[in-house]
């Protein structure tokens, strides 16, 4: 039975938007001179698998972690995304969605490393299923482009990975997380539309819609992502619940977008979650049989030594 436990604190040094509006005050980055990131010009390479890596203070790891970035038209937002991105992670793999700006030279320059790989189909689904198939780590984490969200919390959510769960989930809205960027409108259909997950499939989450996840990539095999929209986020947190999967909350801050103009409708992209949890066959009735079994494989043994 899939478990949900309790969120982590998030640790480490402050985020450097922690303050309100903090994302904006940095300098302004033209896209084609973006600055390289002085610890990764002087890294060796991505960390052979296997070999224990430090990644903070009282943790190392030897895991492989990848990141993957779906962005398209991102130039001016990626040097804000990968300057807080922590310098042990094995791969960052960039998922062009036929961007027609320098998003692609940007990420090169800025992390010359970089595995660039070009999007199949046009939805956030089908990027981050493109970016999952190249994947070389086996912890992969999902990063939103936009600047919205802070690399230095990656830390938080490997911990969780090599403490034991299979998912870690990131929630705005658990103790400690936070977010700059959600109307009251998104607000409460993000509370409804997790009500009903909650009670549909037996989960017991604090955030739905929200991309900042990491997970055992060999996960992926348990859950057959099949959707080519942003809502894949939702179908991956609905269907982790549905294989048995031990998921735990993450507090995380989202911050606003630093440049451009997001995609997102909340009246159209709600519909459209709500689609896939309705498309998605309840699993209460298979887990009370999970339940009910274990209980009885439990008491069997009991009884017999009683008798």
């Amino acid at each position: 039975m899939s478990s949900v436990l309790q969120p982590v604190s998030t640790g480490g040094d402050p985020s450097p938007g922690a303050s309100a509006g903090a994302p904006q005050a940095a300098p302004h980055v033209a896209p084609h001179v973006a600055p390289r990131v002085a610890s990764h010009d002087l890294s060796p390479g991505p960390t052979p698998a296997g070999t224990y890596r430090p990644v903070s203070s009282h943790l190392a790891i030897a895991p492989p972690v990848s990141v993957v970035i779906p962005a398209m038209n991102e130039a001016e937002n990626l040097p804000y995304v990968f300057k807080t991105l922590p310098d042990w992670i094995h791969e960052v793999v960039l998922v062009d969605g036929n961007s027609t700006d320098a998003t692609v030279e940007v990420a090169r320059e800025l992390w010359p490393g970089v595995k660039v790989v070009g999007q199949r189909g046009k939805g956030k689904g089908d990027a981050l299923i493109t970016g999952f198939e190249a994947c070389s780590g086996d912890i992969v984490v999902m990063v939103d482009a936009d600047g919205s969200a802070d690399g230095q919390e990656i830390v938080s959510y490997v911990s969780a990975l090599v403490s034991g769960a299979d998912f870690a989930k990131g929630s705005r809205f658990a103790n400690g997380g936070g977010t700059d960027d959600m109307t009251f409108i998104r607000k409460l259909g993000n509370r409804v539309l997790c009500a009903v997950v909650n009670r549909k499939f037996g989960a017991r989450y604090t955030d739905l819609c929200y991309g900042y996840n990491a997970f055992w990539r060999h996960c992926l095999d348990k859950i057959d992502l099949d959707c080519t929209g942003f809502e894949v986020e939702t179908l991956m947190n609905i269907r982790v619940v549905k294989a048995g999967l031990k998921v735990q909350e993450i507090p995380s801050h989202e911050y606003l977008r630093i440049h451009g103009v997001s995609n997102l409708r909340a009246v159209r992209d709600g519909l459209r979650v709500l689609r896939v949890i309705l498309g998605e066959r309840s699993n209460r009735r298979a887990l009370r049989s999970r339940t009910r079994a274990t209980t009885l494989a439990a008491v069997g043994p009991v009884r017999e030594k009683a008798s």
